[in-house]
């Protein structure tokens, strides 16, 4: 065993953040009562104190100049933590929905190298309309992941520098873009089964209208098309 694979992996946890005053304190200190990782709020161009909020409950804020979206501010935080020098990185909402008491069954198999990435999945809080979206989402992108947009995941080094690569910027979302990505690299996905809350404030950024939905399944049937068309692997679980 070499002297590298001794040392425990640094971990640290991104949580892309807009507008989230109402939770995201609560979010934090939970984190903070049941691990001692750092926690960095990726604040996107919030207009209420989102910020001030994250810093009092302990977290480093990385303020935004301009909005991003959700995966241009995680994308920014796994920037960071990879030129800290991190080997892992988890990512989680700043809604409330995510349970931090789950995260361990994310992180081991991460930690223990039985796959890249580790993803959070809860298919019972599907509504009819996310039931139909997704079934239409895996269709077209060829994902066979049970929950492909939560945003709760574990990542490895090889992930993060795969994802902090200038090619990913321009993903619009974190999930069905990003495993695409993930999984035409060759790494390994893995569903987790958790339980995740009610979100306490303000609605889904993709499911809350069919307009939305219509247009994120345009997206993904896309990217599905063009990795197809490219040779890419259609379909990885571990």
């Amino acid at each position: 065993m070499t002297a590298r694979a001794s040392v425990s992996p640094r971990v640290g946890v991104v949580i892309p953040a807009l507008n989230e005053a109402a939770s995201i304190g609560s979010v934090i200190c939970t984190l903070r009562s049941r691990y001692h990782y750092p926690v960095v709020v990726v604040d996107d161009n919030s207009e209420d104190d989102t910020a001030t909020i994250a810093l009092k409950a302990g977290a480093q804020v990385l303020p935004l100049a301009a909005r991003l979206g959700a995966w241009g501010a995680t994308q920014t935080g796994i920037r960071y933590l990879l030129q800290q020098g991190y080997d892992v990185v988890v990512t989680l909402d700043g809604d409330g929905q995510h349970e931090p008491g789950s995260l361990h069954l994310l992180l081991e198999p991460v930690i223990n190298g039985a796959t890249d990435v580790a993803i959070g999945t809860c298919p019972e809080r599907m509504s009819r309309l996310r039931l139909i979206a997704w079934m239409m989402m895996k269709t077209t992108s060829g994902l066979r992941l049970e929950d492909i947009t939560s945003g709760f995941r574990v990542y490895n080094q090889r992930a993060m520098i795969e994802l902090a690569d200038a090619r990913a910027t321009l993903l619009d979302y974190q999930d069905v873009g990003v495993l695409l990505r993930l999984q035409s690299a060759g790494l390994r996905l893995l569903d987790i089964p958790v339980q995740m809350r009610v979100r306490s404030e303000g609605a889904s950024r993709v499911f809350h209208s069919w307009l939305v939905v219509g247009r994120y399944l345009l997206q993904t049937l896309i990217l599905g098309l063009s990795k197809r068309l490219l040779g890419a692997p259609t379909g990885s679980k571990s």
